[in-house]
C-alpha cells in the first residue's frame, strides 16, 4: 500500500514540475540557471521515499566557477540523491534518447542539458569537444556520470576518459560527486530507509595534466571516489546500528 501511494504521489509531482516547469523555462529557455533550480526539486522527493539525505555540500561549491563535476551513477534513485548536489550554472550530459520520455524529456531539453547520441562514437567524440567549448563560451559547469552506465550494485564501474578530456580541453578542475550506496536498500514499501550521504570533494586542478595523462587523471578520481564511497557505506551502517531515539 506504501509502495502505491508513493508511486502516486511521485508520479503526480513529476508530471507536474515538468509540465509547469517546462512552461516556465520557455521565458528563457536553454538557460542553465534552471539545471540547479529542477534537480533541487525532483531533490524533494527523497523525503517521499523516507531517505534523509545528509548533504556535505561545501558552501563555497557556490564560487568554484566552470568546473566539470563528476558522480557515481548507482541507479534511478540518483534522481532524488545526487540531484541535490546540482550547483549553480551547472548542466548535465545525457542520451539524447532522454527526449523521448514524456514530459520529463521536454524539461530536460528545455533547462539547457547538453545531448549526445551514444550510438554514434564519432558525434559523441565531437560532443566532447563541444562540451569544452561550451564550458570556456558560457562559463558554465558540467556534470558527468564517467561510468558511463548505472553501476546497479556492482561497485563503482571503470572511468570512460570523456569527462576528463573535456577538462583538461577546457582548463578547468574536476570536482568529485559521491553518494553513498542505495542499490537495494531503499524498500518501497518501508517507511524509514535510512540515511544517504551526499558528499563534494575538493576540486582536482586538471591544469597539470595532458591529452596523454587522461587515463591517469582518471584512474586517481576513481581511486578517490571508490575510497570516499566504502567511506561513506561504513559511516551509514554504523549509522543503522545506532539505537533510535
Amino acid at each position: 500500500m506504501l509502495a502505491l501511494l508513493r508511486a502516486i504521489i511521485v508520479i503526480i509531482y513529476t508530471i507536474l514540475v515538468c509540465v509547469l516547469g517546462g512552461i516556465y523555462c520557455l521565458f528563457s529557455p536553454r538557460n542553465p540557471k534552471h539545471v540547479m533550480t529542477f534537480g533541487h526539486m525532483f531533490g524533494r522527493l527523497s523525503k517521499v521515499f523516507g531517505i534523509k539525505i545528509i548533504d556535505r555540500i561545501p558552501k563555497k561549491a557556490r564560487n568554484y566557477g566552470p568546473s566539470i563535476y563528476i558522480g557515481n551513477h548507482q541507479n534511478n534513485f540518483d534522481m532524488v540523491t545526487m540531484s541535490n548536489g546540482v550547483q549553480p550554472r551547472t548542466v548535465t550530459v545525457g542520451k539524447k534518447s532522454l527526449v523521448l520520455i514524456p514530459f520529463f524529456g521536454f524539461l530536460y531539453w528545455v533547462t539547457g542539458n547538453i545531448l549526445i547520441d551514444r550510438s554514434n562514437r564519432s558525434k559523441a567524440h565531437n560532443t566532447i569537444t563541444q562540451v569544452a567549448d561550451q564550458i570556456k563560451k558560457h562559463q558554465i559547469s558540467v556534470w558527468m556520470f564517467p561510468e558511463g552506465t548505472r553501476s546497479r550494485g556492482r561497485g563503482l564501474l571503470p572511468f570512460k576518459t570523456g569527462a576528463f578530456h573535456a577538462a583538461i580541453a577546457a582548463g578547468v578542475p574536476i570536482v568529485p560527486v559521491c553518494v553513498s550506496s542505495t542499490q537495494g536498500k531503499i524498500k518501497l514499501n518501508r517507511w524509514n530507509n535510512g540515511h544517504v550521504i551526499l558528499e563534494m570533494l575538493e576540486p582536482i586542478d586538471t591544469k597539470n595534466y595532458t591529452r596523454d595523462q587522461v587515463r591517469e587523471l582518471a584512474e586517481y578520481c576513481h581511486t578517490l571516489m571508490e575510497n570516499k564511497i566504502k567511506e561513506l557505506d561504513k559511516e551509514v551502517a554504523e549509522m543503522k546500528k545506532q539505537p533510535k531515539k
